[in-house]
């Protein structure tokens, strides 16, 4: 049940006030003393604190007031505190909320208005629960797949890639190929690296190949290998990436780049483990797990003829999907920690520049401006101008302020350690603007 705690020396104001709750569904508890209300708060599960100002060994500074709210404060970062003080204490109350109190009200207070007051509190309060939970949950989940898979050191935060991961590692125990889809940037190859870390073949090695980075001609004989004389320049049999995989895992990166010939003779191996190097009748014999990543959109290619359909099924048996760091917002600051490595901090504003700016070129964009940013920082903090993200940045920012998504009010949250009142200040919203978005996105139980 939601409940108040009164701390108040006068009796007749703890009772008055636990009559007015009372008759509202709220649960009313009654200390006389400071100490008192402390170890209520040690026993009690409370949603917010409505406490006097002054108490029985002073009773015109305020100071004990000001002791117990600190006290509260270092004991329930989050806890929302009401003040009840009297005209002469209203500029010590004005001070209290600048540090965190949630409200004051002066003696007579007007019950509607304290109702009012109490209400938008306890609904803030039980959204800030549902958002610690939430979090719990999550980091819970994040510790699960930690301990039950080797996850590379992978930095993350987001549900989106705490997801992407647990498939990752789900299907890694198979042999079947898995495609993994997401745009540049991203980080496919680590989670191509994951998979192999998680399967059977995990002690033979790992050889990766971007099809999209070496000519056309070539790409054949590198994943097949040559004879000496198969091509211009080929002065020695060499090995391919296939036979160099034997025992363990290729990835294919930007497989949407491969030739029509090799996409046939790829299509061979998959099916048979058998192929031939260029200029060689001889067959070869291979055990290799394919894991394979694209950018590119192969359905289309189906259609326009210059990726085998039969290929793509083949591929395709497990699809990856890697979701772009502008929709996992989460992982922004995590990341950005990990690649500061300790060698500068973060300001207030770079965060913010950090987690407003939608990223088009994903976890790699965000590496290379921590990397240029760490070198111009010296020895202070990081600033939004060292940073030197492109200017429709501020675009993105304005949209995102003024109606956030599910993903940013999360980070802020996250970022407020679930302080409603702090997140709603990083954001530029009133706390009932946020906790209505909060209600909107689920993240306030119903």
């Amino acid at each position: 049940m939601r409940t108040v705690l009164i701390i108040d020396d006068n009796p007749a104001v703890g009772e008055a006030l636990s009559l007015l709750l009372s008759l509202h569904d709220v649960r009313p508890l009654i200390a006389l003393t400071p100490d008192e209300g402390l170890q209520m708060l040690g026993c009690e599960s409370v949603d917010v604190v409505i406490q006097d100002m002054n108490f029985t060994a002073d009773t015109t500074s305020g100071e004990e007031g000001v002791g117990l709210f600190r006290a509260i404060r270092e004991r329930h970062a989050d806890l929302p505190v009401i003040l009840l003080t009297a005209w002469t204490h209203l500029e010590t109350a004005v001070e209290l909320v600048k540090a965190g109190a949630a409200d004051y009200l002066a003696k007579p207070w007007d019950d509607t208005k304290l109702l009012a007051t109490v209400e938008n509190l306890l609904e803030l309060s039980e959204s800030t629960r549902e958002v610690s939970r939430t979090r719990r949950e999550r980091r819970k989940r994040r510790d699960a797949l930690q301990r039950k898979y080797d996850l590379d050191g992978m930095v993350f935060a987001s549900e989106a890639m705490a997801r992407t991961l647990d498939l990752a590692c789900q299907v890694a125990r198979s042999d079947v190929p898995v495609l993994i889809t997401g745009p540049n940037g991203a980080g496919k190859e680590r989670i191509a690296a994951i998979v192999h870390a998680n399967s059977s073949v995990k002690n033979g090695p790992f050889i990766a190949v971007n099809c999209g980075a070496l000519p056309g001609e070539l790409i054949e004989a590198e994943l097949f290998g040559a004879e000496a004389g198969a091509y211009t320049g080929a002065n020695k049999a060499r090995e391919g990436r296939f036979e160099l995989a034997d025992g363990g895992t290729l990835f294919l990166d930007e497989i949407g780049n491969l030739p029509l010939p090799g996409q046939m003779k790829l299509l061979r191996v998959l099916e048979t483990g058998q192929f031939e190097r260029l200029g060689s009748g001889r067959t070869r014999k291979v055990k290799v797990r394919v894991l394979s990543a694209t950018n590119a959109d192969l359905k289309t290619m189906i259609r326009a003829g210059t990726f085998r359909e039969d290929l793509y099924y083949r591929l395709n048996v497990i699809d990856v999907n890697l979701p772009p760091l502008s929709e996992r917002i989460d992982d922004i600051l995590p990341l950005a920690e990990h690649f500061l490595a300790g060698r500068a901090e973060l300001n207030g504003a770079a965060r913010d520049a950090l987690l407003t700016y939608p990223w088009p070129g994903n976890v790699r964009e965000l590496k290379n401006a921590i990397e240029r940013a760490t070198l111009l920082a010296g020895n202070g903090p990081i600033t939004p101008e060292q940073l030197n993200l492109p200017q429709h940045a501020g675009v993105v920012a304005v949209r995102n302020l003024d109606e956030p998504s599910r993903e940013v009010v999360e980070s802020a949250l996250h970022k407020a350690e679930g302080v409603v009142s702090r997140a709603a200040q990083s954001l530029g919203l009133s706390r009932q603007a946020l906790y209505r978005r909060m209600e909107r996105y689920g993240l306030i139980s119903q």
